[in-house]
């Protein structure tokens, strides 16, 4: 793999990392983490705010790890580990009934599992950098399936009221996206957004089949994360004085993920060819 789009991989690691460790950590108590701790039937041995220091430690040494590992490489297998295993233990509450929404049938539509469904993304990474010889179409794929799974899974919310009025604040806020509500009501402008998520979604799939379509693809699906990170510029409560990151900052920082995920699926189709 080219040793620039390594570097980028690791660097939005660290960026995404950091800022997430040292934000729970200032934070004190996370209702992610305490979801987590409940599921695993754990959240008795100790106050919530330890583990919340337990997550945010785990991430803040992945921010070091992402940028030790820039210039040496034997850290790189080690931190895929580290991904690997705090994606898992990320994902598996999604077996829990408390991060679906009820009143809308439960699965798929999903409620606080939103910002859970990205540790897809960093268990991809991680994969890959345990294992990085597995240029192969079964490691395409698996990243490929995060970027996928989520522009399917939140982008099909997007067809729903919940959802809808749960963006307005921030396409409100945005000067990229601000305009549609000129044009368009709440419920009409979110289902455009819906549509263009399948239509991304859907040319990543057959960039895997058709080259000529790969860079369509990546751009197409890299503008919804790239256009996710302006927020913190026009969303006010995506950043706080206190904490770094608010919860929604925590939800928009992890696309860094899948922007990540981008740069190893191109290279791996081009060295495919």
């Amino acid at each position: 793999m080219k040793q620039l789009h390594f570097t980028a991989i690791l660097i939005l690691l660290a960026i995404s990392s950091g800022l997430l460790g040292v934000s729970i950590i200032l934070m004190g108590h996370h209702s992610h983490i305490t979801l987590t701790t409940e599921f695993f039937g754990i959240s008795q041995l100790l106050p919530n705010e330890i583990f919340n220091n337990f997550a945010g430690t785990a991430f803040v040494t992945t921010a070091i790890w992402a940028l030790i590992a820039i210039h040496r490489i034997e850290f790189r297998a080690k931190l895929g580990v580290l991904l690997v295993l705090i994606s898992v233990i990320a994902l598996l509450p999604l077996l829990g009934s408390r991060m679906w929404i009820a009143s809308l049938g439960g699965f798929p539509a999903i409620g606080s599992g939103q910002g859970v469904i990205k540790y897809f993304a960093l268990l991809a990474i991680g994969v890959f950098l345990a294992k990085p010889y597995l240029a192969t179409k079964n490691i395409i794929w698996l990243n490929a399936l995060p970027v996928v799974l989520v522009l399917l899974w939140i982008g099909g919310m997007k067809f729903t009221l919940l959802e809808a009025k749960g963006i307005e604040g921030l396409v409100s806020s945005s000067p990229l996206m601000s305009w549609m509500y000129k044009f368009w009501d709440i419920q009409t402008a979110s289902n455009i957004i819906g549509v263009y998520d399948i239509i991304a979604l859907t040319l990543v799939i057959l960039a895997i089949f058709k080259q000529k379509l790969l860079i369509p693809a990546v751009l197409m699906s890299g503008a919804v994360f790239v256009v996710t990170q302006t927020f913190f510029l026009s969303f006010p409560a995506a950043l706080s004085s206190e904490t770094l990151l608010t919860t929604t900052g925590h939800f928009l920082i992890k696309d860094l993920w899948f922007i990540a995920n981008l740069l190893i699926f191109k290279t791996l189709i081009d060295k495919r060819q």
